[in-house]
């Protein structure tokens, strides 16, 4: 039986040597490792180029999934294994967000859209920002 997906991630960063850590931290080299993270996501996003270009070209639909379900799949693994390099509960951080795009329902609980068609905030709408706050502070707390 497999370990769970976050298992396997932190068993990817100790077979590649790379950082893992169990409540939030950040290293001294912050900016040099984003402005790094942000480079290997933009080789990824550009593999869309790629797959825009078998879809233009009328390739095999499902060679088309393929390549996306690839795409997405890889920045998913990066964007977690990175996550547990700063000991950053993604999970549960991930909870919050969805909470709080379910808070952008009208009270009738149905999506609100404006004439473009772009998703409203609802009345109840909460920015997930202060709760991410206050788990990342529980986290570090917990951890001593």
């Amino acid at each position: 039986m497999k370990k769970p997906f976050p298992d396997r991630i932190a068993a990817m960063n100790a077979m590649y040597k790379l950082p893992a850590h169990d409540r939030p931290t950040l290293p001294a080299d912050i900016a040099d490792r984003l402005v790094k993270f942000k480079a290997t996501l933009l080789d990824e996003v550009h593999e869309i180029d790629e797959i825009s270009r078998l879809a233009v070209n009328g390739d095999d639909p499902i060679d088309i999934a393929v390549a996306i379900a690839d795409l997405l799949g890889d920045i998913i693994v990066y964007c977690r294994s990175e996550a547990l390099k700063y000991g950053l509960p993604l999970e549960e951080v991930l909870d919050v967000i969805m909470d709080s795009n379910e808070s952008k329902l009208g009270a009738d609980g149905r999506p609100i859209y404006d004439a473009n068609g772009k998703f409203l905030k609802g009345p109840n709408y909460w920015r997930p920002e202060p709760r991410i706050k206050a788990l990342l502070t529980t986290r570090m707390k917990a951890a001593g």
